[in-house]
């Protein structure tokens, strides 16, 4: 979908449209104030007061009607220049604007204000001519927000819309808004029964139900035998940490805005941890290590707790618990190039047996100005750089280089997948580290039987899990392939009376080859029972009727598809385990 913050023209259009709206709000609820109303990536908004009223999404039409009859009569839009004073007069009975205009800079005298009809509002604009211009819109949705985003403040009402040059534009975007609903991971994980959410268990904190937990089960699961050939030895560690923890490893001072409140126990502080590495980093020095020890891959589905604010929590792709597919690869100065190499190697064959496709590289560096955010060592920031550009030049790999995104401690390679719908998001992830080793004291006794520091890779292939379920259930609008699938089989006899001995024979066939089946024996019609389980996105569904029981054979169809396939039991047996482990 088009960033209508990134088309100028479109951005105009849309900042009147906001005006428009408010206008026509003004209209039908005389006592309406106006906080904000800016454009977004995905059109506009306005934060509204209505004092005692409330606007449900029943009303938009009635607004849309009103905003339409304004630009019918085809108002000027007028800009005029004011002082501070003057405008504090004008807007002296809305709060709101009294607020805007009392903290813009001492500098500022001149203020800009825009006029059409008998509507002004407080703007730097720019704006269109003329409200006539203004015909292709449409309100999407209705929601609450905090005035300046506080939840101590009141909440008002937040009005979304979209506007563009013709309806040509507009109609496609709308059905493109309808798809991102059907690939919405909120709508899809409810469907299927993935997770659920609950204010008493607390916002952001997701609860995986069976058939979300049966998928994220299998990913782990998938993850860990990769990591497991690849050489990498699994630990479990605590998901909180003393406080001097992270005061060792730089974080308190670097993410404490991220991280949860302290908390007292027993003369001791301690925090819910947001990453892996200093707890991994103490394992990695319970130990003597030698050159011959190196690399040692310590990996971890770990659970961590980062405090996100309430507005930006988005299902499961953004929240405040998540598991990491984490890794830290302790390793010497000259395996850096290999290790970084086999992460790459991994990440990519992983993409390669998800048919994930639409995604590039970043190559996120410190931004040398930055005296502050990024560990002061010029040397070793030049060096760990060099090195990773070294190697994803060495494998002709495409990467766009971002100065100032790099970690702290490191530079770092970011994926970034486009999915479906939505912005991009970051999902496998390798960082270099010369400066947590050295903050834990981390040795290994080398060849000449000096003591040195080693080097760490950081690295996440699907990031954190949650997110990634996210992403997957958009990306396949929850069609999963069949390895994934919660439920990969559904048995559904014609009729329980005549077919159930039968449909119950087939279902425990299936069930000792460890498929996971479903038997589906109601007594309910055949038409709705075959519905649900396109519903429910099942892969296979067994049709059973008296030719199946006689011949020991089974009818199957796939998800989406209206033709049925007969075959032997024992024959579909055998397939459907052959789909299952070559992940077909």
């Amino acid at each position: 979908m088009i960033n209508i913050k990134e088309d100028e023209k479109l951005s105009v259009m849309n900042h009147s449209c906001a005006h428009l709206l408010a206008q026509a709000v003004k209209h039908l609820y005389k006592d309406a104030k106006f906080w904000v109303g800016p454009v977004i990536e995905e059109g506009f908004y306005y934060d509204i007061d209505l004092g005692e009223g409330v606007i449900t999404e029943d009303d938009l039409p009635k607004i849309e009607k009103e905003m339409r009859k304004i630009a019918k009569d085809g108002k000027r839009i007028v800009r005029n220049e004011i002082s501070k004073e003057e405008a504090l007069e004008m807007f002296k009975d809305d709060p709101y604007k009294i607020d805007l205009i009392s903290r813009m800079d001492e500098e500022e005298n001149v203020i800009s204000c825009y006029t059409q009809g008998d509507f002004t509002d407080l703007c730097r604009g720019p704006h269109l001519d003329t409200v006539k211009q203004l015909k292709n819109f449409k309100l999407l949705k209705v929601s609450g927000a905090y005035w300046k985003g506080d939840a101590k403040n009141k909440m008002l009402q937040r009005i979304y819309g979209i506007c563009f040059e013709n309806p040509e534009d507009l109609e496609k975007h709308l059905k493109e808004l309808e798809e991102a609903k059907e690939r919405d991971h909120r709508k899809i994980g409810k469907d299927l029964g993935i997770y659920m959410m609950s204010d008493l268990v607390g916002r952001g904190l997701p609860m995986y139900l069976p058939n979300g937990f049966t998928l994220w089960n299998e990913l782990e699961t998938y993850i860990r035998n990769k990591e497991i050939k690849r050489g990498y030895k699994h630990v479990q560690t605590p998901p909180l940490g003393n406080v001097e923890l992270y005061k060792t490893s730089g974080h308190l001072d670097h993410y404490r805005d991220s991280m949860f409140p302290i908390m007292e126990v027993e003369d001791e502080e301690y925090v819910l941890r947001p990453m892996n590495c200093p707890h991994h980093m103490v394992i990695y020095g319970n130990d003597i290590h030698s050159y011959r020890d190196l690399p040692l891959r310590i990996a971890e589905i770990a659970r961590d707790c980062r405090y996100e604010a309430s507005g930006a929590l988005k299902g499961i792709e953004r929240v405040r618990s998540f598991c990491q597919n984490d890794s830290h690869i302790f390793c010497t100065l000259e395996q850096v190039a290999s290790e970084f190499k086999g992460v790459v190697d991994l990440i990519l064959e992983c993409y390669d047996e998800l048919n994930i496709t639409n995604y590039h590289c970043e190559l996120s560096l410190r931004d040398p100005e930055d005296k502050v955010k990024y560990h002061p060592d010029d040397k070793m920031w030049d060096e760990a750089e060099d090195m990773l550009r070294k190697v994803l030049n060495d494998l002709n790999i495409d990467y766009e280089e971002k100065i100032g995104e790099a970690a702290f401690y490191g530079p770092k390679l970011d994926v970034q997948v486009k999915p479906a719908v939505g912005n991009e998001i970051t999902i496998s992830t390798c960082q270099l580290d010369f400066c947590l080793p050295a903050k834990f004291d981390l040795t290994y006794v080398d060849k000449d039987g000096s003591k040195k520091t080693p080097v760490v890779l950081h690295r996440a292939v699907f990031g954190s899990i949650d997110r990634f379920i996210a992403y997957y259930l958009e990306e396949t609008k929850g069609n999963l392939p069949t390895w994934l699938a919660p439920i990969q089989v559904r048995v559904i006899p014609v009729n329980a009376e005549f077919q159930g001995e039968y449909a119950e024979k087939v279902y425990n066939l299936l069930h000792e080859e460890d498929v996971r089946v479903e038997l589906d024996n109601r007594n309910e019609k055949l038409g709705y029972r075959l519905r649900e389980a396109q519903t429910a996105k099942v892969p296979y569904t067994l049709i059973l009727g008296d030719k199946e029981k006689d011949s020991e054979s089974i009818s199957y169809r796939l998800h989406g598809e209206k033709e049925t396939t007969t075959v032997p039991i024992t024959e579909f047996v055998n397939y459907i385990k052959d789909v299952i482990k070559t992940k077909k």
